[in-house]
């Protein structure tokens, strides 16, 4: 960091501190949920989903060659390919717009190209298959059905602009290493790397697995009763293949790794989350931006009310499945049926959170970009959309 950015940042905490007024009972509120919402951040999807994540990203950067990333997801890959496995990526992951960027940023630095690795940060916490049908089920199979076809060209539409608008970078980024050799002297095979890290995968799906809709029958419910019993068993699984697969200095340089992410993204996540808790608040608890202020900004199909659920969303951060409740909750206040789906597509895939680590990984101007598409392609889906619900 330059020191003329650390001098910013201390000047600003200094005049936060000097001139809000701390006293007043907004602001005092607006400070109690920051920290709420913190707390529930960490006890909800830090060691859940976070942690698993930012190993897997740790095992990405070390054990996957940079030559496989290259072929699936490098700037020169075949577009059917890259894009097809970015944008379905979501409905193996069942992640948030936080849980995401760990899994973004090893596939990023290790050299994937900017269209699908956009796509895949998209597609993670859009593209839910839980998600989708939770909507389907308490909102209706209209905007569940348009919510998944949305998120499906989202990926893909987005990934393919990103990659055309930063082509030139992209192409300097990385100039030089469709050439890089796999490991030599690497003694696994495929199959055991691969059941590395679908084990890891695995884990973090279990891990995090939402508890089901009050009355549910089926499936569902018997994976929550047992997650982690299956969890655990994973976590046996993945013990055992690090003491027999994998040599000491492999293990280590995967823990280093691994807490190379958690120093860059952890920082930037814990502000985030602060500040979308100081002025958005949690659901149903007021903040420095009252509630009903948003519920009457979005009523109808205008452009503006599409356009404003789109900001919105993409400033506010939704954990895994709780999009649908809150959004129940404002459909029932009045909330028009368009800037619903615009705010289901830009919510889950961004958050105030998300775009200040993504900014940390690919820059200020990618970050602009890529949440300027996806807030613009929202607004469009939702004023489609209500149209022809009407």
């Amino acid at each position: 960091m330059k020191e003329r950015t650390k001098l910013l940042i201390i000047v600003s905490v200094f005049l936060g501190c000097y001139y809000i007024p701390w006293d007043h009972p907004t602001i005092r509120q607006s400070g109690l949920e920051a920290f709420m919402m913190l707390q529930e951040y960490a006890r909800e999807h830090v060691l859940t989903c976070l942690i698993p994540a930012f190993f897997i990203a740790g095992a990405v950067a070390v054990f996957v060659s940079q030559a496989s990333v290259l072929k699936y997801f490098g700037a020169q890959a075949k577009k059917i390919l890259a894009y097809s496995v970015a944008s379905v990526s979501g409905t193996i992951l069942a992640v948030c717009s936080c849980t995401v960027l760990p899994l973004f940023a090893g596939i990023y630095t290790r050299g994937a190209g900017i269209g699908p690795a956009t796509a895949f940060l998209y597609s993670g916490p859009a593209i839910n298959v839980l998600a989708i049908t939770l909507t389907a089920k308490i909102l209706g199979w209209k905007l569940g059905l348009a919510r998944a076809i949305g998120a499906v060209l989202f990926a893909i539409v987005t990934g393919l602009l990103m990659a055309f608008i930063f082509r030139k970078d992209d192409a300097e980024r990385t100039a030089g290493q469709m050439y890089f050799p796999d490991d030599e002297g690497k003694e696994r095979t495929l199959l055991q790397d691969t059941l590395y890290i679908l084990t890891m995968v695995l884990i973090l799906i279990f891990a995090a697995f939402a508890k089901p809709a009050q009355g549910s029958a089926g499936l569902w419910p018997a994976i929550f009763a047992a997650k982690w019993y299956i969890t655990g068993a994973l976590l046996i699984f993945l013990g055992l293949m690090l003491k027999f697969w994998f040599v000491q200095e492999e293990r280590v340089n995967w823990v280093e790794s691994t807490w190379g992410f958690m120093k860059q993204i952890f920082p930037l996540l814990g502000a985030g989350v602060l500040l979308a808790g100081f002025t958005l608040g949690r659901p149903g608890h007021p903040a420095l931006i009252p509630e009903h202020y948003i519920q009457t900004l979005v009523g109808g199909n205008s452009l503006w009310a599409n356009l404003f659920a789109s900001m919105s969303g993409a400033l506010m951060y939704f954990a895994t499945l709780t999009e649908v409740p809150i959004l129940q909750g404002l459909i029932g206040s009045g909330m028009g049926k368009g800037p619903a789906l615009a705010l289901l597509l830009a919510g889950p895939a961004l958050s105030l959170p998300n775009m200040l680590v993504i900014s940390g990984v690919m820059g200020v101007k990618k970050t602009a970009v890529f949440s300027g598409i996806i807030i613009i392609l929202s607004t469009i889906a939702g004023m489609c959309y209500g149209w022809i619900v009407g």
